[in-house]
């Protein structure tokens, strides 16, 4: 589904269009956006950067321009920080539209300074990444309480704005593949609790669409899968794909813990502590139509995601 901004809060503006340069003859021909994309080395800016970079000139920001580069990331490739306002000023100069995905709640400055350099660089409409927990009202976690502060703030940004709230992406799946490469073995906290996931490829290519055709701005867009799945469903189907048996284990609320620990700090794993609660009590089930409203077509299920990943968990090791 989407929702249009209530009166009053839209931005100005509306999806950038297209600046223009001298044809032969002086006349003003058009050409396509200049489009920043941030975290362009993640999983949703390197797609989003690829899909765009045919038709429109894109500024791919990332912290290690050399490994991003040497990894085949699309566009040009600049070196920005979001803790460094000035790396972020100087890749938005001038800009038309910028994309915005960021990932540590610990730093909300980071949402504030992608938001000062754009405004200060003249980019027209921002499309930011946050989550659809964020419509719940009882989600009260630190993630969410994040996203919901940084919707806040692009909403007051000045520019046009467009908000994407995806569910989970089917690609954290991939956090199984050395226990199913090892032992053939799924394990997860809460296995047959269900989760209306997404495939990060639909997310991207909505992201693609909004930030360059125009209809979209003052518009949040809910995106998941055309159904929610259990982990225990995941299993299988990975299964299937691989050709072979994979045992589902289910992990105590202990054990989950013990394995956040060891990758994030504290706040963050109560958050998760929480947000696993919520999926438990049905949650993150609820099937919405975003990506099918934007794309016109329906989003990608686990089983498509599963198959063209297949290597990610035959290769593990």
């Amino acid at each position: 589904m989407s929702t249009r901004a209530a009166p009053g809060t839209t931005a100005p503006g509306t999806t950038a269009a297209p600046r223009t340069t001298a044809a032969p003859g002086g006349a003003a021909a058009p050409r396509g956006l200049t489009v920043v994309v941030t975290g362009a080395s993640g999983t949703l800016g390197r797609e989003a950067a690829a899909l765009l970079a045919p038709g429109h000139h894109v500024r791919a920001l990332t912290r290690d321009p050399a490994r991003a580069a040497a990894g085949g990331l699309a566009g040009q490739v600049i070196g920005a920080d979001f803790a460094d306002r000035a790396s972020l000023a100087r890749a938005c100069e001038g800009a038309d539209a910028l994309l915005v995905i960021t990932s540590d709640p610990l730093r909300p400055d980071h949402d504030d300074n992608v938001l000062a350099a754009a405004r200060a660089g003249g980019v027209r409409h921002v499309v930011k990444v946050s989550a659809l927990a964020v419509t719940d009202p009882d989600a009260d976690d630190l993630v969410t309480r994040w996203q919901r502060e940084n919707e806040e703030r692009v909403r007051a940004s000045g520019m046009a704005w467009t908000l994407l709230r995806p569910r989970a992406f089917m690609s954290k799946t991939r956090d199984w593949a050395p226990s199913i490469a090892r032992e053939s073995v799924v394990r997860a906290l809460h296995g047959d609790s269900r989760n209306a996931c997404v495939d990060p490829r639909d997310v991207s290519a909505v992201a693609a669409r909004v930030l360059t055709e125009p209809g979209h701005a003052g518009r949040a867009y809910a995106l998941t899968g055309p159904a929610a799945v259990s982990a225990r469903d995941q299993c299988r189907e990975l299964a299937a794909v691989l050709g072979r048996p994979l045992r589902f284990v289910g992990m105590t609320v202990g054990e989950a813990v013990d394995a956040w620990r060891a990758r994030h700090p504290e706040p963050l794993v109560q958050a998760l502590l929480e947000m696993s609660a919520r999926q438990a009590a049905g949650g993150k089930a609820d099937v919405a139509h975003g990506v099918a409203d934007v794309l016109g077509r329906p989003p990608a299920a686990f089983a498509a995601w599963a198959r063209d990943h297949a290597a990610v968990f035959r290769d593990a090791v």
